[in-house]
């Protein structure tokens, strides 16, 4: 089959893909959706039901992303009865010289005083006294963000994915892998199992299998692979709660020894707090390595922080996950937008998202990605992740 006049195909069809295609519809562009598995899996970066929105970043570029994606959420909220974010506030604390793939507790206060956003400093007392942890360091500080929020992870998917079902203009289909990209002139032959697909314009979004998608136009991206493990704790206290935290503290060996949580929401476990280590022991060599069993010192160590400085929990998990990420080797540097390069044929139709966390950018990220693919340009200042051109690599 052969089906032409597509005016992008968007490669990969987890959160951000579908976001993409949302906004695309939203433009009358026709749009093809293609996902290597099925829709709403949890093979790649979507994996799991839960995830943080947070205000505070270490960077100023990254506190004005945080703030532009906030309408794009309200916007997506307005179409589904659930409720997608769980305004709990953002809690960061631990040794305050400590800095991480997360940032660094001062950093982020200035990033936030520079741009007038409130937020509230905490001694190790009186992060024990407002937030149940115990047995803190003296020197530990703390930074509370009143903005921060859950995210219902799952449903926001869902809820994408409804609206793509729902516009003409969008045609999905799952269980598609990549074979082929094939330029032919001004256009894109695609194909897959199930078919040779012709199309004016690429969205390569495929999480963390990125290099399987780029590998086709002979460039790659360096990239690190985390199987991340995940956790859930039952209350002993009913009454306990908690925010979305991050605990900055220095490695112990294996024991990366940074960890974050989670509150108890209605939608995910109502009975139990997640908690997760925010370090793999040992990465993957590629995406095809993952597997859905943590790793059993990542869960230990986990219990062993919860144990000495958490307060109304069990501390052995009764149900666990994992997700898989790609992360840049880039220093700092978490998301990557940009075109293909230069010795791509047509780079200029091709619009690449890889590696980093950006759930919490989901429906933002997939407006600037349909500007891009679209218009060539967009709105957003994006320069701090337009960085193709020094980290994309030819074969």
């Amino acid at each position: 089959m052969i089906t032409e006049n597509y005016d992008v195909i968007v490669i990969g069809g987890g959160a951000i893909g579908l976001a993409t295609a949302y906004h695309l519809g939203k433009k009358n562009a026709k749009t093809l959706v293609l996902e290597q598995f099925t829709f709403l899996n949890q093979s790649g970066s979507s994996a799991g039901v839960s995830r943080q929105f947070r205000i505070p970043y270490p960077d100023e570029y990254m506190v004005k992303m945080a703030l532009e994606a906030i309408p794009y959420w309200d916007e997506l909220q307005k179409e589904t009865d659930v409720q997608l974010l769980d305004k709990v506030g953002t809690l960061w604390f631990g040794d305050p010289e400590v800095r991480s793939t997360e940032g660094n507790i001062a950093d982020a206060e200035k990033s936030l005083k520079a741009l007038g956003i409130p937020y509230s400093t905490l001694t190790s007392k009186e992060i024990e006294e407002q937030f149940h942890f115990r047995n803190l360091p003296d020197n530990y500080t703390g930074l509370f963000q009143p903005g921060g929020a859950s995210i219902n992870f799952k449903a926001t998917i869902e809820t994408l994915l409804n609206l793509c079902q729902k516009d003409d203009t969008i045609q999905l289909e799952e269980n598609s892998p990549v074979l082929k990209i094939t330029p032919k002139g001004k256009l894109f032959e695609i194909t897959t199992p199930h078919g040779t697909y012709i199309t004016k314009k690429l969205a390569i979004i495929p999480g963390p299998y990125i290099n399987s998608v780029i590998n086709l136009l002979d460039f790659k991206i360096e990239a690190t692979y985390w199987n991340m493990a995940s956790a859930y704790f039952r209350k002993t206290d009913p009454n306990i709660q908690y925010p979305t935290w991050f605990v900055f503290q220095n490695r112990i060996e294996q024991n990366g020894n940074q960890f974050y949580g989670f509150p108890s929401v209605d939608w995910d476990h109502p009975e139990y707090i997640r908690v997760a280590p925010d370090f793999v022991i040992t990465p993957l060599e590629e995406p095809n390595d993952r597997t859905f069993i943590p790793n059993p010192q990542e869960l230990q160590y986990t219990s062993d922080w919860i144990n000495d400085h958490m307060t109304g929990l069990n501390t052995q998990p009764e149900y666990t996950s994992t997700c898989l990420i790609a992360l840049s080797t880039i220093q700092d540097k978490e998301l990557l937008i940009d075109f293909a390069p230069p010795y791509v044929p047509n780079h200029k139709n091709i619009v690449v998202y890889a590696t980093g966390w950006a759930a919490k950018f989901t429906p933002f990220l997939g407006k600037i990605m349909s500007d891009l693919v679209l218009d060539g340009k967009t709105d957003f200042d994006i320069s701090p992740f337009k960085l193709g051109h020094k980290y994309f690599l030819a074969l």
